[in-house]
């Protein structure tokens, strides 16, 4: 494939995680077992607010579809790797580079977009009770996440486009064991000013403002639920945005933590062990903190696991 006026490449070496051969069998069963955990306990989840109809609610479908997210979000990365380490090989065609960066920025941005309106869920739930079946009508849950999956794409599509028209040299080789967008880019020849200045303007106006606009809307509901006389009554309104707390938590810093890492040193063994945080761990943890305090996705889950049996 044609990269510029004479720079001509064909693949990417994905460095992955280790090169010591030991680990690699370690490193196969370690990442299969998460990944097998991460789409089994999601799609638990999903499964369980399909089949139960008390979970037909905005929080839910909201949660389904973080969930259907996650799956998608998991899928980019770990069956690549884990084909890798079978196969003894680095390899990954630029072509087959492009499109994972394309739908890891997808659904990495649609996990952001998921987070907000879960967060305003919650909001309008507990600091505007008697609006909350008019404002969150079907009609507008599902207009919220049309919008989100266009958003998404629009966002991913300009990344995979202005990183597909750099031209890249001899070294190819991805400090990480995936096509992450960043290390993609600064192994290129040619100037990356402007892919810089967008990949830092859309992080901020995505993940800055969604971060904003979370921590905003939480402060809102702490006002509203300090307000409330009975202690019963203050437990029972923070256990409905106690799950999604901690997933958002977990989502931020682990992000935070890997350009941190990235930024502060130059071990690429580091910055790939904190992508792993939220890129595998996070993904994998959201169905057991959703399921392990909730009394409506544990009563879903119940049937499910009998018909199993």
């Amino acid at each position: 494939m044609e990269l510029g006026n004479d720079t001509q490449i064909s693949e990417f070496l994905l460095l992955g995680l280790s090169d010591v051969p030991e680990l690699q069998p370690l490193l196969f069963g370690l990442f299969l077992s998460m990944y097998l955990i991460t789409v089994c306990g999601n799609l638990l989840i999903i499964l369980a607010t399909i089949s139960d109809s008390h979970l037909h609610t905005p929080m839910y479908f909201f949660l389904s579809n973080l969930s259907f997210a996650d799956i998608c979000f998991t899928s980019t990365t770990i069956p690549k790797m884990l084909v890798n380490i079978q196969t003894q090989s680095k390899v990954i065609t630029y072509a087959g580079c492009i499109t994972q960066m394309f739908f890891f920025i997808l659904f990495a941005g649609l996990d952001i977009c998921l987070l907000t309106m879960m967060a305003y869920d919650r909001y309008v739930a507990i600091c505007h009770p008697l609006h909350y079946t008019v404002i969150m009508n079907p009609q507008i849950c599902v207009l919220m996440i049309l919008v989100s999956w266009v958003m998404s794409a629009l966002h991913s599509l300009l990344h995979s486009l202005m990183a597909s028209q750099l031209s890249f040299c001899t070294h190819v080789e991805i400090p990480q064991f995936f096509c992450e967008l960043n290390p993609v880019v600064h192994l290129a020849c040619s100037d990356t000013f402007l892919n810089d200045v967008v990949i830092y303007l859309t992080a901020m106006g995505i993940a800055g403002s969604s971060l904003i606009y979370v921590l905003y809307s939480y402060s809102k509901i702490v006002s509203s639920i300090r307000a409330i006389s009975s202690a019963q009554g203050r437990y029972k309104a923070f256990s409905t945005c106690a799950s999604h707390l901690s997933v958002v938590s977990l989502f931020y810093c682990t992000s935070l933590g890997v350009y941190l890492s990235s930024g502060a040193t130059q071990s690429s063994l580091l910055s790939a062990a904190a992508s792993v945080m939220y890129t595998v761990v996070t993904p994998m943890l959201n169905p057991f903190i959703y399921s392990l305090r909730n009394k409506d996705i544990k009563r879903a889950l119940k049937p499910l696991s009998k018909e199993e049996k």
